[in-house]
């Protein structure tokens, strides 16, 4: 009797140590730090920023990934189901993110643009002159949760044209009929980085303090940046820019300049004969010197235009990702768009 009480008594005490031995092993596992994930570059790189050593982050794209292209395998969703957090930029960018909150229905999520004013994308290739003007004065939603408190008869006062408001974020994600590259607007990415602070301060009190002082500096340098755009593009001759990827809407719409793209937003479909001879077209008609190109995708149709016409190539980047070799070298958001600040003024001199 007396061992069988002894062997009762282990068992139980095995039992309740279980689950205090898990909890242990999964705080040994994140060091106490929240367990953050970032959809793509851009957003991964603010979440490093504010979050610092204070969380454990990991990528859910691949270094040198087209976020456009990429969909998460069964191990992404495994990991995501032990994450503190999934942080994503929205707007339509990630078509992946309902499969992984339908896989993980408890995930705690943040969405990056919530509150960016976004720019409707535009999928035609008429390439005439008034068209190309106005390719980016396209249609804005206000992406904000009290946006029925907004009086949307002051929306008139952007240098825009023909606003409409939709009052399902959810309907804007699954038609993708928004710009998702908000990023490329610093003003933007303070935004974003914002919202970042926000929610890493909501589930992780303790450190509020220190993710609002790292928001602070980086807010300061987004404003800076921002202020030497404006100063350097204003004294620029040229408004209009010839690119591979209708990826820059946000940032034109920033600075009164507007895109030719090759491409659409996605990246994706290949230009027919006649919009290429439109393109040839407008570049030899307006004198366009140079045609801007991504890091990490073919240059073959843009190889054909320069043939044609004889513009050069120059790389201007989407910040969509970096290599590996960029991150090891300290690349981030910043030294990006200060390399496309320079790119800019030589493309558009």
């Amino acid at each position: 009797m007396k061992k069988i009480f002894v062997i009762l008594l282990a068992l139980l005490f095995t039992a309740c140590s279980k689950p205090a031995a898990n909890n242990e092993a999964k705080n040994e596992e994140s060091n106490g730090k929240l367990n953050v994930y970032a959809s793509v570059y851009p957003i991964y790189d603010f979440t490093k920023k504010i979050g610092g050593d204070k969380i454990n982050l990991s990528m859910l794209t691949k270094p040198g990934e087209e976020p456009h292209h990429y969909e998460p395998s069964s191990d992404d969703i495994k990991n995501l189901s032990k994450a503190d957090l999934f942080i994503y930029n929205g707007a339509g960018l990630e078509s992946f993110t309902d499969k992984i909150i339908e896989s993980n229905p408890d995930l705690k999520t943040c969405q990056a643009s919530e509150g960016v004013d976004l720019i409707k994308a535009t999928h035609d290739h008429d390439h005439d002159h008034d068209c190309c003007q106005n390719s980016d004065d396209a249609d804005h939603n206000h992406n904000h949760e009290n946006e029925n408190n907004h009086n949307h008869e002051n929306e008139n006062n952007h240098n825009h044209e023909a606003k409409e408001n939709h009052s399902s974020h959810e309907e804007e994600h699954h038609h993708g009929i928004y710009d998702p590259h908000t990023w490329l607007s610093i003003k933007n990415a303070k935004i974003e980085m914002e919202n970042i602070k926000n929610k890493l301060s909501e589930i992780d009190p303790d450190n509020a303090s220190y993710y609002q002082k790292n928001f602070d500096k980086y807010a300061k340098m987004c404003d800076d940046l921002d202020k030497e755009y404006s100063q350097k593009i204003s004294v620029l001759p040229n408004r209009v820019m010839v690119v591979s990827h209708q990826a820059f809407g946000y940032l034109c719409g920033d600075y009164g300049l507007s895109q030719v793209p090759i491409k659409n937003i996605s990246n994706e479909d290949e230009p027919d004969a006649q919009t290429m001879a439109q393109i040839i077209d407008y570049i030899k008609k307006n004198n366009i010197k140079y045609i801007c190109v991504e890091e990490m995708t073919s240059t073959k149709i843009a190889d054909t235009i320069k043939a044609e016409t004889g513009a050069q190539i120059k790389v201007l980047s989407p910040v969509e990702t970096l290599t590996q070799e960029q991150m090891d070298k300290g690349e981030d958001y910043f030294s990006i768009m200060e390399n496309n600040l320079k790119i800019l003024e030589e493309v558009l001199s």
